[in-house]
């Protein structure tokens, strides 16, 4: 009986390990939104606390207004975030913004006229920029930023998917 119970067991674990490491892709609860997903700071302000409510502690303050954030959970009206260094919490919805917007990777990161090396370059963009962000395509998207609109390889930037496709 001992036996069965340990193989019962260890088929358990193996299943739980199997299914926590399926690619399947998780909804919020809330929203029914798919996690993780990126939004933006609405606001030029926002406090961050260590649990989804008022009565938390706040553990710093973004003072950023566009920056780009992943989505990692969601509780009523809060949502889990984090920043392009992993770092994060809990954020009120009213301060988050669907519109995309990316950080700029490198230093000196060229825009082409077209999702190619070999076009011409738009503009130039500094380390830490935030641009919007437009269509993507495997491997490059479309950005806005100071006036400027040009295309950049995908993997120059926080707040986009590596994956992503977008019209």
């Amino acid at each position: 009986m001992k036996q069965l119970l340990r193989r019962g067991c260890a088929a358990v674990l193996l299943c739980g390990l199997f299914a926590a490491a399926s690619p399947a892709t998780q909804t919020g609860k809330v929203t029914n939104l798919p996690l993780p997903r990126f939004v933006s700071m609405k606001a030029s302000e926002g406090n961050v606390r260590r649990g989804p409510s008022l009565t938390h502690r706040i553990d710093w303050v973004y003072k950023r207004r566009d920056m780009p954030l992943r989505i990692t959970a969601e509780h009523g009206h809060w949502r889990r975030v984090e920043d392009r260094d992993g770092v994060g919490g809990w954020v009120h919805y009213s301060l988050l913004s669907g519109v995309r917007t990316v950080i700029v990777e490198q230093d000196m990161l060229t825009l082409h006229q077209r999702p190619d090396h070999q076009a011409p370059v738009a503009a130039a963009l500094e380390l830490g920029v935030i641009a919007r962000l437009g269509k993507c395509e495997p491997g490059w998207c479309q950005l806005r930023s100071g006036g400027y609109r040009g295309w950049a390889p995908k993997d120059k930037l926080w707040g986009v998917g590596a994956d992503e496709l977008r019209d």
